[in-house]
């Protein structure tokens, strides 16, 4: 008898063991941070200090070929949260706007839905931007003006259909940068409050709730999505004229501090070793808001680094982004990565980790990259990554070529697909990225053949419904990958 309950003891004591050894899992999502915004990636190029990040990057895997799956904020959310590429649902090109239907459908698995199942606790705190309305007390909707803002959404208004109903327990946040002044805090509106706190606000928040977590038995999941460095760029007072490079690269080292405080954070309340971080950024810098031109030509700051473009363009600098992960004790500290990646990586990896399972209908784009974590050397399966800019151009990546289906930027840079047509660019773009990174020799008419595998592959992904193996699935709209007529870019906030 009393062997009996010494085995069963230790069946116990293992099974509680396995429970506590699953990590802490905690996203950190910048707002359009350029891949060279971060000099720790950027070194010669890269003139904002960046300490906090930089450190991070010395006790983690920095991937250097890693993408968001598109060039702008709302389809690139989409995607690492569901691990489906953007264009498989109803946005075709562009961004939500305030009071949008939810981007995500309700039946949809999401990464914090699948960890759940695995005994995760989940919060999101930050931007949502991916779709909720705003009703009163009867239910009824607040208005949008011509501007499509909303009128109104006063305190005490409630959001039926936001983040506490695709997965997280938790939200505080606002939607989008237009709509920042509006705190919802779960389902309600909570607050009015001016923009220049809320990134302090949300670094209080995550450190608020890493230490409520750490006595907890239950791993947790935290999506912190910032606000920054997006406009309306608003440093803080004491951050204000910190870099001598004007508000955007104050905005840039306020984030790398707030970045510093959540880290801190897991340290000091023992979680540190027990968690992996992800951070990265939604897409790349905003070259209108940043005034790139004139931090290139100024003080020799690239904030896309080498690259060609910036936010809502095809070409690299709209969706090449930072992507650093720290996990002590599996991944090897100060280690790179030059193999390519896709944020939709997010759920695969997540499902490793932890045990989740994902079933063949969910993460029709997802990866594990997590052999890659634990081995800088290892392969994975991903392939192939699929770009998608602010117009809803397409470009395929396979392993050194990058087809491009427009003639243009697809975005905001120039020339603009109009511009390159009356130029007479040719209609597709090839490119040699292991020779020409910076994508400044369209080599389209000397490998005809590439084009043409590249566009069968894409037709393929786009067909199938899926990159994954599985059985083919249904896109939620007819998907164009030929789009030849001049789609208006959105504001793309």
């Amino acid at each position: 008898m009393k062997i009996l309950k010494f085995a069963v003891a230790l069946v116990l004591f293992a099974s509680c063991t396995t429970a506590q050894q699953k990590p802490n899992i905690v996203y950190i999502i910048c707002d359009d941070l350029g891949y060279g915004d971060i000099h720790a990636l950027n070194p010669e190029k890269g003139k904002i200090l960046t300490p906090e990040v930089d450190a991070f990057a010395k006790q983690s895997m920095t991937f250097t070929d890693a993408h968001s799956a598109s060039a702008v904020c709302t389809p690139s959310r989409y995607a690492l949260l569901t691990g489906r590429y953007n264009w498989r649902s109803r946005l075709q090109h562009g961004v939500l706007e305030g009071g949008d239907a939810p981007l995500i459908a309700e039946n949809l698995l999401t990464v914090p839905k699948m960890l759940k199942t695995v005994g995760y606790k989940t919060a999101a705190i930050g931007k949502w931007h991916l779709g909720f309305d705003y009703v009163d007390e009867n239910g009824e909707s607040y208005k949008k003006d011509e501007d499509k803002k909303i009128i109104g959404a006063p305190v005490g208004a409630t959001v039926p259909n936001g983040p506490i109903t695709r997965g997280f327990d938790t939200y505080i946040g606002f939607h989008h940068s237009r709509e920042m002044q509006t705190v919802i805090k779960d389902d309600k509106v909570i607050d009015k409050m001016p923009p220049i706190q809320m990134l302090q606000f949300l670094g209080d928040h995550a450190t608020e709730y890493i230490a409520k977590e750490a006595d907890s038995e239950e791993p947790f999941f935290m999506y912190l999505a910032l606000n920054a460095p997006h406009s309306p760029v608003v440093p803080s007072k004491e951050w204000q004229g910190k870099s001598g490079m004007g508000a955007y690269a104050d905005f840039v080292m306020e984030t790398d501090y707030v970045v510093g405080r959540v880290l801190k954070a897991l340290k000091e309340n023992g979680l540190e070793d027990n968690t992996i971080v992800f951070f990265t950024s939604d897409n790349g810098c905003s070259d209108p808001v940043a005034k790139a031109g004139k931090l290139e030509k100024e003080f020799g700051h690239y904030p896309s680094a080498n690259f060609r473009g910036y936010k809502s363009d095809i070409w690299e600098g709209g969706h090449r982004i930072p992507f650093i992960v720290k996990w002590p004790g599996v991944i090897e500290a100060g280690s790179e990565n030059d193999k390519l990646i896709c944020q939709t990586s997010l759920m695969a990896t997540c499902a490793e980790i932890t045990g989740a399972q994902v079933p063949e209908n969910a993460g029709v784009d997802s990866y594990s990259i997590l052999s890659m974590l634990k081995d800088k050397n290892a392969e994975t399966n991903h392939k192939l990554v699929v770009h998608h800019s602010i117009n809803g151009k397409f470009s395929i990546r396979s392993k050194k070529w990058k087809l491009e289906l427009t003639p243009g930027s697809g975005g905001w840079s120039n020339p603009k697909d109009k511009k390159a047509r009356e130029l007479n660019l040719p209609e597709i773009q090839l490119y040699d990225m292991e020779t020409d990174q910076s994508e400044t020799t369209n080599v389209y008419d000397k490998h005809p053949e590439i084009v043409k595998e590249l566009t069968k592959e894409l037709v393929k992904i786009v067909e199938q419904g899926r990159t994954t193996n599985g059985p083919s699935q249904e896109n939620d709209v007819v998907v164009d990958i030929f789009k030849t007529s001049n789609v208006k870019a959105s504001a793309g906030h």
